[in-house]
């Protein structure tokens, strides 16, 4: 049988959702928690266990960037035993997750060389295509195929009740990061477009960018996602005052409205499939309340700004 390591938590997510979790054997300690329990954790990071601030962690991955130093490693006495066919690994970011450069070094060195297989999108049509190529690896095209129908056909059910209720498109600003700010690139854009918003000072198809301040409040976002990479709602809310202490915070019109949201990470900064589903599924809900309703599986990722959850 065909042995697969992921490195990147979105690869092993779309695995598990394919029910091809059989063929994994390695993956990174930040994929989900199935993954963790289940399998051999072979990729790992010096910053484990740490409780670092937005400010530090964003210092330290940008002193990575600029030396060129991995945060992350491999086990490679592990991967010699696993002797993996195929590694799923990323070239998105180089600082987020191991990329395949690093990759690469790590196995040089293993008595078999496994495939190695970059999944790196841009755009959201990108995800469903990087689907296809993890169930075409495995063997198993047919399954692949039949997965992104189905989100597919998710997407198509909000796109018809927006169409039916002739929804106006809602000014939206999805922050990945508070401090310093930035905005949301590579394919939330395409996310918030399909749930009926547009962000204005997003990066679709690229890296997401430092944010100035002025230009937030100058945009003056309907809506405003809080959903930093790597953080959970309750992790967010131990920094949200980074925000609500800037100066004209209170006079935006998302603030003045209640129209402010900590949302988990998974939904928009894991590019696996089916949570960008769900993420677009949220949104739609938020923006469009009188076409789309609530889901309520989704009730513990969000909450106002306020603490106070969705739907109660």
């Amino acid at each position: 049988m065909l042995k697969v390591c992921s490195f990147l938590p979105a690869v092993t997510q779309m695995i598990y959702d394919m029910g091809l979790q059989e063929h994994l054997y390695g993956v990174t300690f930040e994929c989900p928690q199935v993954a963790l329990f289940e399998k051999n954790v072979v990729v790992r990071c010096v910053l484990e266990g740490k409780a670092y601030s937005s400010r530090e962690i964003d210092r330290l991955f940008s002193e990575s960037k600029r030396t060129g130093k991995s945060l992350y490693y491999v086990e490679e006495q592990l991967m010699e035993e696993l002797a993996p066919d195929v590694i799923f690994t990323q070239d998105v970011c180089d600082v987020c997750q191991i990329d395949t450069a690093a990759t690469s070094a790590a196995i040089a060195h293993l008595k078999k060389r496994p495939l190695l297989i970059s999944i790196t999108p841009n755009t959201l049509e990108d995800v469903f295509d990087n689907a296809l190529t993890i169930a075409a690896a495995i063997g198993k095209k047919a399954i692949g195929m039949a997965y992104v129908e189905r989100l597919k056909q998710r997407m198509s059910v909000v796109t018809a009740r927006l169409k039916k209720y002739k929804v106006k498109t809602k000014r939206i600003s999805l922050l990945e990061w508070i401090d310093p700010l930035f905005n949301c690139g590579h394919w939330i854009p395409d996310q918030i477009a399909a749930a009926g918003g547009v962000d204005l000072l997003s990066n679709p198809s690229g890296n997401s960018t430092v944010l100035q301040w002025e230009d937030l409040t100058a945009y003056d976002p309907e809506i405003i996602g809080v959903a930093p990479c790597g953080f959970t709602v309750e992790r967010t809310l131990k920094e949200i005052r980074l925000l609500t202490d800037r100066t004209g915070w209170v006079t935006l019109s998302a603030v003045r409205s209640n129209a402010v949201y900590s949302i988990d990470f998974d939904l928009f900064t894991q590019s696996s499939a089916s949570t960008l589903v769900d993420g677009i599924e949220l949104l739609a809900a938020l923006f469009h309340p009188e076409a789309i309703p609530f889901p309520k599986r989704l009730v513990h990722k969000i909450k106002r700004l306020s603490g106070v959850a969705l739907l109660e």
